[in-house]
């Protein structure tokens, strides 16, 4: 007897959040998915098995999470607070705080620290091996023009994207000040970042249905090689409706990168050759978050309508985990036409 086959969209999770998804994200180390939702928790899955390994209520929505271990992560909520989520031992504590909602988290493994972006206008650095306590894990905090946003880790560099289009370019070995202070190239509010898996720069999407890719290196040459384009957007009685491009997940393997729009539609992008590869068939609603396993064999997909439209009824909340073809996510060699004899 054959299995049926996936659905379009794929495979739907059961047990999902109750309310708006703000994230999620597979870990490095299986098919573990965590994922943080306006519905105040932080959810472990297993994405393969189509199981929920554990729960988390917090005292307010949860703006963001990420991993730590296979079997524990950090989220970031709008009660102020940053915490560590042991899942195996269903153990939570208090890492600290900011003075207002903490909208993103990262752990970088290169420094062994969790580095948390808040609406209070700052970063904050911890080191979770520190006893439990404010005073034993913060490491530093450093003052952000605006509030932040977005971040983003490859390596040793983090990225900061801000309201006021700021975006702010850190080295974790010495955080004293950004290496780079830029401006968004986007002409309207950023909704996210994340960095080329390469390390040589960094993807940022916008409400105005643009992403940009930006380089690193500041020489004129690879910065005459930044470029941006329209993506997340229809032709409706000769209007263009633009929809926010909300998610951006590279592929682990091959470099190429996923978005996902207000529009419900994912797309999967070639950056070096500029070209569309992919789109997948439209999901229930807009689409908040993408994940892509770590070995590119998967991807999470989270169909949770954003308010971009304000208060009005809108499909569930749902989680999607689809199969990834590898001619969806690899990249077309470029064909050169025969030179003449």
């Amino acid at each position: 007897m054959t299995a049926a086959p996936s659905p379009a969209t794929g495979r739907e999770l059961s047990n999902p959040p109750s309310d708006g998804i703000s994230n999620l994200r597979f870990s490095n180390h299986s098919d573990h998915l965590l994922v943080s939702s306006w519905d105040k928790t932080v959810r472990l899955y297993d994405a393969s098995d189509n199981v929920l390994r554990g729960e988390f209520v917090h005292g307010g929505p949860v703006l963001d999470c990420c991993f730590h271990d296979d079997s524990s992560g950090f989220s970031v909520s709008v009660d102020n607070t940053v915490r560590r989520l042991v899942f195996n031992h269903n153990k939570e504590d208090i890492l600290g705080k900011h003075d207002a909602p903490v909208r993103c988290v990262e752990y970088s493994y290169a420094a062994g620290q969790l580095i948390t972006g808040s609406w209070d206008k700052t970063l904050k650095c911890w080191d979770p091996r520190g006893a439990s306590g404010q005073e034993h894990t913060l490491v530093g905090t450093y003052p952000q023009p605006e509030r932040v946003y977005s971040l983003s880790l490859v390596g040793n560099r983090l990225v900061v994207a801000t309201a006021g289009r700021h975006v702010n370019v850190y080295d974790l070995r010495n955080m004293s000040q950004p290496e780079q202070r830029r401006e968004s190239s986007l002409k309207y509010q950023t909704r996210s970042v994340r960095c080329y898996p390469n390390g040589t720069g960094y993807a940022l999407s916008s409400v105005e249905g643009r992403v940009a890719m930006e380089f690193f290196d500041p020489s004129d040459a690879s910065q005459a090689k930044k470029y941006a384009f329209k993506c997340h957007r229809k032709l409706e009685a000769g209007r263009d409706i633009v929809y926010p491009v909300n998610a951006i997940a590279f592929h682990p393997i091959y470099g190429t990168f996923a978005t996902g729009g207000c529009d419900g539609f994912v797309n999967v992008w070639d950056g070096n050759n500029k070209k569309r590869l992919y789109q997948y068939s439209k999901y229930p609603t807009s689409i908040a978050a993408l994940s892509f396993s770590r070995d590119g064999r998967l991807l999470a997909v989270a169909s949770s309508y954003t308010f971009e439209e304000g208060d009005k009824p809108h499909e569930p909340d749902a989680i999607y985990v689809r199969s990834v073809n590898e001619i969806e996510v690899k990249p077309k060699p470029k064909v050169y036409p025969n030179p003449p004899t």
